[in-house]
């Protein structure tokens, strides 16, 4: 995998600007902040994106893949605020549950998850070298 990082430009913090790849994609649908049985153990937001990131990565290891083969995600959050305030914790839970691989990445704020109780959505896309 190669980061793609323009000349001049400054550096991302916690995301890389592009990310070029050969080998086996895994894609990972929008993993929500609930456990493997489907339910919520928090409404925080922290922990509901710590558990999201985990079942993307068992997800992950399903297709043989792990963190450090992600080339893409995708974060849907219901509050731009939340997600901005919950910025030291979220990074920590971050670096805990995928360490220090940062894939291109972007965040949107939604009107609304399908689950009433999710606070967040990640999907992922992995690439495998062949």
């Amino acid at each position: 995998m190669e980061v793609l990082q323009p000349a001049g430009w400054a550096r991302p913090k916690g995301y890389a600007n592009g990310v070029a790849a050969r080998g086996r994609q895994v894609y990972v649908s929008g993993m929500i902040g609930w456990d493997s049985a489907g339910r919520f153990q928090t409404d925080d937001f922290v922990g509901q994106s710590r558990q999201a990131l985990e079942n993307c990565l068992a997800v992950l290891r399903e297709g043989g893949a792990g963190p450090e083969h992600i080339v893409r995600m995708t974060w849907y959050v219901l509050d731009r605020r939340e997600y901005l305030d919950a910025g030291a914790a979220l990074g920590a839970a971050y670096r805990e549950v995928m360490g220090r691989h940062y894939p291109a990445m972007s965040a949107v704020q939604v009107a609304a998850l399908m689950e009433e109780r999710a606070r967040v959505e990640i999907e992922v896309t992995a690439v495998v070298p062949d």
